[in-house]
């Protein structure tokens, strides 16, 4: 389970931290290609989105990797459920209705929680 742990959370929180990085330091007009409801949104939001991400990234591996605070590590898995449910209510009240991804977040996200648990 430990192993399993890893190799989902490390990916999860690879895939988080990316997504985090690009709306931390990229333009609108950078990110509006692949994603389209940016210009819905005020860039402050989709800046502190990026942070939340990342944030969230760290706090699926750093607490159960040092041993300090590894409940943190089920509460971010929690916490991207939540932003990937929010996530779908935006793309599904705008014209891009492509969930896939999302859908396909909340289950990694939520097998992270449950190994999370098993630590």
């Amino acid at each position: 389970m430990n192993l399993a742990y890893w190799i989902v959370a490390g990916l999860l929180a690879l895939f988080y931290f990316y997504a985090g990085a690009m709306k931390v330091s990229r333009s609108r007009d950078q990110l509006r290609p692949m994603m389209a409801w940016v210009d819905r949104m005020p860039l402050s939001v989709v800046r502190l989105l990026g942070a939340v991400e990342i944030l969230g990234a760290i706090g699926l591996i750093l607490p159960p990797l040092t041993g300090i605070a590894p409940s943190l590590a089920p509460a971010a898995a929690i916490g991207f459920v939540l932003l990937q449910i929010g996530a779908i209510a935006v793309h599904l009240t705008g014209e891009d209705r492509r969930i896939t991804l999302n859908v396909g977040l909340i289950i990694t996200a939520t097998a992270t929680l449950w190994l999370a648990t098993s630590l």
